[in-house]
């Protein structure tokens, strides 16, 4: 009997843990669509110090937690968190730390600004999945990326994991949204960023510290797109065009639901089937 396919969701947001927005949303439907239309799936989000873990019955994963990650230079304990959304039979599996994930604001301090260490960890929370789906021994056929705190999973993919045999043949969708694409991280960024068998080469996309930069480097390293917004941002446009990547356009995510979750299904199939234009 054939194995089902696999799709693993790095979300950056997953609803009803995260406000209801577009992201939110399509992090917490599609994965249950897709598992619904037949394919295992695992989803991952960080675990933000606003998500209350009482309510929302989040509970330690002892056997997957207790791993070090180095981030500038310094071992960040890696905390791996569940739990289950009952209606849909899917459980979301949480990235923590208590230096990147405990205070209580997302992505911007109390006085709106982007906060100074968000690149590390997007690096952290990235390599925190990557590192938990092998502990997991549950190999993905497809990676599908959501928000710009995902970005950086598609170069430590593609690059430190490569020859890792639960990441062999494994495809990367990005979905592009315009969120933070304007945000500024910090200089130090392309230092921080490198790990084991990613070198400055491979960072190049990176020209400069900000959003659009960093979504850059994800479609560098990415196999396919899903534009998720109706105007998509033109740099990005022309950098995907330049790329040739398989490209799915805008579909309305306010569709009754399942037509999007289709559509997305259907793209996933195409890219494994090498049948993509």
């Amino acid at each position: 009997m054939k194995e089902p396919v696999r799709v693993l969701f790095v979300n950056s947001e997953i609803f009803p843990y995260m406000p209801e927005s577009t992201m939110s949303l399509i992090g917490r439907y599609l994965p249950q669509g897709i598992q619904e239309a037949g394919k295992e799936i695992r989803s991952f989000m960080p675990r933000y110090g606003c998500i209350n873990e009482r309510r929302n019955q989040l509970h330690e994963v002892i056997r997957l937690s207790g791993m070090n990650i180095v981030i500038n230079n310094l071992d960040r304990p890696l905390v791996i968190k569940v739990s289950s959304i009952p209606s849909a039979r899917m459980q979301v599996y949480f990235i923590d730390n208590e230096d990147y994930f405990h205070r209580k604001f997302v992505y911007e301090d109390a006085e709106g600004n982007f906060i100074e260490d968000n690149d590390e960890r997007a690096a952290f929370f990235a390599r925190g999945i990557l590192e938990t789906v092998k502990k997991l021994r549950w190999k993905p056929d497809i990676i599908h990326c959501h928000g710009w705190i995902s970005h950086l999973l598609p170069l430590y993919l593609k690059k430190a994991y490569k020859n890792d045999p639960i990441f062999t043949d494994c495809k990367v969708v990005l979905s592009i949204y315009d969120d933070h694409l304007n945000c500024r991280f910090s200089p130090e960024m392309k230092t921080k960023i490198l790990m084991p068998g990613v070198k400055a080469k491979d960072i190049e996309p990176l020209s400069g510290t900000d959003g659009i930069n960093l979504a850059k480097l994800a479609i560098s390293y990415s196999d396919a797109i899903i534009q998720c917004t109706e105007t998509p941002c033109p740099e990005l446009a022309a950098f995907i065009e330049e790329r040739g990547l398989p490209v799915l356009g805008y579909t309305d995510t306010r569709q009754p639901e399942g037509e999007y979750i289709k559509v997305y299904n259907g793209f996933y199939d195409k890219i494994l089937d090498n049948n993509v234009n």
